[in-house]
């Protein structure tokens, strides 16, 4: 099989010819910048000066090229819109060290100069006279979004104010989604995987809005939270205008592209804790799965697309009303939560959703055992995971940027043995 042959077979729960493995193809699958110089250094793909790509730099992830795809097995390529968390386009790349010194490009619009305190703030479509909307702290590693919440008056309280970031996909957008798509299909073998609109109903990343300059509605995330209770009409209006919104975008490029593209990333929303689900089973179904349910009845019903659902967290119970909206792959299977057990999570929901994700320990292991550790974590998990097909292999959300990379090499060595 071929890469794109790999992930589509494990996606239809047959026993693909290897182990599929992602890296990259997601804004929560990825590696940090600062890793990904440290592997291309280990593999020798370039001199000690070649500085790194930051694609995503809300949480500072590095590209990820064919030539590392090829040395770590990587059977999957990531298309978006290119624009960032920020609102600022992935163009016109400058050079920036990052304080650990790795050398980096990041985007014209990324602010490359920090405070005299050492934070470094980030501007909506990179516009320094707006306000800050996030920040990364002295010798941090991503950045913060900065709450910028108005007053909220009941009385004037619009739905529309909360949904001023979700509009339809632009011509503009259409083309080079398209031109990429396209580009990837023909030149590469790798399966396809579309973060191509905004259908993260209630993505924390997104409420505080940090692509916008002037955020209006509820922004504050503790506000937010206690809103699923309190403003629950309000928050169905507003997913009902992002859901309309969605359909549209993704009516548009399927009309553009149809089935080039293999995975889409729908929801982004964690409901998960480190014990417990963020929200209720019965909250879920009330306020998230009917629109769950909308966007991904449409994609089955007119597209061969996969739908990949991002939550973090303790999320068991939670685990087949997500079946049952019709997602096809969770993610990042956080194995550390309480009640993630990767034998009860294979046993109970192996046969109808792919784990993308849960191959290592990366609260723990990856970040603070030793190779030797790592190795034995990776191991156990691919023989549960990957019995019977239904697994792509992907750590625990983003490898962060302080993981010893000898641990990364050993977690590289067990992959090459299953590949």
């Amino acid at each position: 099989m071929n890469s794109r042959e790999r992930i589509i077979s494990t996606l239809n729960h047959e026993c693909p010819d290897k182990l599929p493995v992602d890296f990259g193809a997601t804004a929560t699958s990825g590696i940090h910048a600062s890793i990904v110089y440290k592997l291309r250094q280990y593999f020798g793909l370039d001199k000690p000066d070649t500085p790194v790509k930051v694609i995503e730099p809300y949480q500072m992830l590095g590209e990820i090229k064919d030539d590392l795809k090829e040395a770590i097995g990587i059977d999957t390529v990531l298309v978006n819109n290119g624009y960032t968390l920020f609102g600022y386009k992935l163009e016109n790349w400058k050079s920036w060290r990052f304080w650990d010194s790795t050398p980096l490009l990041v985007p014209e619009g990324f602010n490359t100069e920090p405070e005299k305190d050492g934070r470094i703030y980030q501007y909506p479509e990179g516009d320094r006279s707006s306000r800050p909307s996030a920040v990364m702290p002295k010798n941090g590693y991503f950045f913060d979004s900065i709450i910028r919440q108005e007053p909220i008056d009941e009385k004037k309280l619009d739905p529309l104010l909360n949904t001023e970031e979700f509009q339809l996909i632009s011509d503009n957008d259409l083309r080079y989604i398209s031109e990429n798509v396209n580009n990837l299909y023909e030149k590469t073998d790798l399966a396809i995987v579309g973060t191509v609109a905004s259908s993260g109903f209630g993505d924390i990343a997104l409420v505080p809005g940090p692509m916008l300059k002037d955020p209006k509605g509820i922004r504050d995330i503790s506000e937010w939270y206690i809103s699923l209770l309190t403003r629950k009409d309000y928050l169905k209006r507003v997913f009902e205008i992002q859901c309309e919104v969605a359909l549209e975008s993704y009516k548009k490029v399927y009309n553009a592209v149809g089935n080039k593209i293999n995975v889409v990333f729908v929801s982004g929303t964690d409901f998960g804790s480190q014990d417990r689900p963020f929200i209720s089973k019965e909250l879920y179904c009330e306020l998230f799965k009917p629109f769950h349910l909308k966007i991904n009845n449409w994609i089955h019903e007119n597209t061969n697309w996969k739908t990949f659902i991002h939550t973090c967290g303790s999320v068991f119970e939670l685990i087949p009303d997500f079946i049952e909206a019709g997602f096809d792959i969770l993610n990042p299977v956080q194995i550390s939560a309480k009640d993630m057990s990767p034998l009860d999570l294979k046993k109970k929901f192996g046969k109808n959703i792919t784990f993308w994700g849960g191959g290592v320990d990366t609260q723990k292991v990856l970040a603070f055992g030793n190779p030797n550790e790592v190795k034995s974590n990776v191991e156990e998990l691919i023989n549960i995971f990957f019995q019977d097909g239904g697994f792509v292999f992907n750590s625990v959300h983003n490898i962060q940027a302080n993981v010893p990379i000898e641990n990364l090499i050993a977690l590289i060595e067990v992959l090459k043995k299953y590949r």
